[in-house]
């Protein structure tokens, strides 16, 4: 079975993911956050198809543009698609699409671990 290059995420923006929640001066609208936060979402999801039993993967870089404001109650979707995978990395591509067109953009890079790796350097810091 071939494995999936490209993956949507949809969101409805509620209040709790407004600029002015988290203390920006902005109005009632997306913050870029939690636009970042859907990218990485969408991302995740898409990469949860190329992982063995007992593997995750964790972000490490996002770049972002935030295009264009989207309100409370409007649908936002991410689309991520993998550009490529060199060893444990996978590079992403995001689009941002709301109701009435593309909202931001970016590129995210998330790197392929053990569950078991993951615990072991979190508990080294507890």
């Amino acid at each position: 079975m071939e494995k999936p290059t490209e993956y949507t995420l949809t969101w409805t923006v509620t209040d709790e993911m407004t600029a002015k929640r988290i203390g920006g001066a902005g109005s009632k609208i997306l913050s870029t956050p939690n636009m970042v936060a859907l990218m990485e979402a969408a991302a995740l999801e898409l990469a949860k198809a190329y992982l063995d039993e007992g593997m995750n993967t964790v972000g490490a870089e996002i770049h972002c543009r935030h295009l264009a404001p989207t309100p409370v109650g409007m649908k936002v979707s991410a689309t991520a698609k993998l550009r490529s995978i060199e060893r444990r990395k996978m590079w992403f591509d995001i689009e941002v699409n709301d109701e009435k067109g593309k909202c931001g953009e970016g590129s995210h890079l998330r790197i392929m671990i053990s569950n078991e790796r993951i615990g072991e350097k979190a508990g080294k810091k507890s």
